[in-house]
């Protein structure tokens, strides 16, 4: 059998459109591109994006991600080195599963989640571990920014900074504006989802449960401004919990306007957010997805968007005994990013990362076997590549 060679992109929507197009601007690295989706016109329109900006040409094909023997052999007949799964969170098992099958390397940016059930972790993910370490195989986990970069950023702290991080607070603040009364800048079903169920934070080795967004701080992010945040329960929280020796509490907390917060809160009370069939004019139908039906694309609101991004993480600690406090964040532009790659900078912020997540898995520089979540991985590399891929950084400190 040749040699594997280039890489598999599975998904075809605003994040897609970012990792592809960063992708062919890398294609010295992949050497060839395949965009695979359920919606193969999906595809044709991100092809003409990446030729538009890069000039490269990349192939697209259809695929039912839901569907693990249908993926095994799409994969057998491209013979990837690595799949890039850009598809929804529910598809990530079916993913690696065909990965697995076909000793191909794996990458997603969000962590599992049942299409019936309102819950996401790593559990199902992790247990794939043996399988994919016996391979000889990576499956990196969470390469989006948040999880993702967040990870990286505690790591880069932790290797450069503090002996001991004890307390890391995600701080995620969208500070764009589309212009229309309520949209979601990611999956809708996905997004609401999350906002709408309850928070959780880990402190002293427990999980404590708070009800959606009851808990609120008032962040000045820099060249952003004061805005409220609240907390959620994010993904990456678990992962750091597990990885980061010593930390004593860790939470995730993302801006939201006064408008987004009574929107969710109707839907929610009139039942618009559920996750269970309904009979509708004798026809079964479930709410959340009806309302996905409703609201704007995220993918159709790059050219509306302006203004900033600012996604960073405040790690305190101590060093040589003394305790310090650090703030490393990245500032994006909406404008800057839908020049460069027609998408918005969310997308942006997590097609960047899973470009990167790729390269370094596709070119042997991040090699750690399993299934690891990017924590895991030495963090200079990464943090090089997100400042000459579009998403400088910067560390400041803080007063205690």
């Amino acid at each position: 059998m040749k040699n594997k060679e280039g890489i598999l992109i599975i998904g075809a929507g605003g994040v897609s459109t970012v990792a592809t197009v960063k992708s062919a601007m890398n294609i010295d690295t992949f050497k060839n591109i395949t965009l695979a989706s359920r919606t193969l016109s999906k595809c044709a329109q991100i092809k003409d994006i990446v030729k538009d900006k890069t000039g490269v040409d990349i192939e697209i094909a259809q695929i039912d991600a839901d569907d693990t023997n249908a993926v095994i052999e799409l994969i057998n007949k491209l013979n990837p080195k690595v799949v890039l799964n850009v598809a929804l969170p529910y598809q990530d098992l079916t993913i690696m599963d065909a990965c697995s099958a076909t000793g191909t390397h794996y990458i997603d940016t969000a962590n599992y989640e049942h299409p019936d059930e309102a819950k996401f972790e790593y559990k199902l993910q992790w247990e794939r571990n043996n399988d994919f370490e016996s391979k000889g195989l990576t499956a990196l986990l969470g390469s989006g920014f948040d999880p993702g970069v967040t990870g990286v950023f505690v790591k880069y702290i932790e290797e450069n900074y503090l002996d001991t991080i004890e307390y890391i607070d995600i701080m995620d603040c969208n500070a764009g504006d589309h212009g229309y009364k309520f949209a979601t800048n990611f999956n809708p079903e996905i997004n609401l989802r999350e906002v709408s169920a309850n928070g959780r934070y880990f402190e002293n080795g427990k999980w404590i449960e708070t009800t959606p967004l009851e808990i609120r701080v008032d962040w000045d992010y820099p060249e952003v401004g004061v805005k409220a945040s609240y907390l959620l329960y994010h993904e990456e929280l678990e992962s750091l919990a597990k990885n980061i020796k010593g930390v004593k509490r860790i939470r995730f907390f993302m801006t939201f306007g006064d408008s987004y917060i009574s929107h969710m809160n109707c839907l929610q009370n009139v039942g618009m957010l559920g996750i269970e069939p309904v009979m509708h004019k004798g026809v079964e139908i479930i709410p959340i997805e009806f309302l996905k039906t409703l609201l704007p694309d995220p993918a159709s609101l790059g050219s509306r968007t302006k203004g900033l991004t600012n996604i960073g993480c405040v790690c305190e600690g101590l060093k040589d005994g003394v305790r310090k406090k650090y703030y490393i964040y990245n500032v994006c532009n909406h404008e800057e990013c839908y020049r460069e790659t027609a998408s918005q900078a969310v997308s942006y912020t997590t097609g960047v990362p899973a470009m990167i997540g790729t390269k370094l898995v596709y070119n042997g520089t991040w090699d750690l076997k399993g299934a690891r979540n990017v924590e895991e991985f030495e963090s200079q590399t990464y943090m090089d590549e997100l400042m000459t891929q579009g998403l400088p950084w910067k560390v400041i400190e803080m007063g205690i």
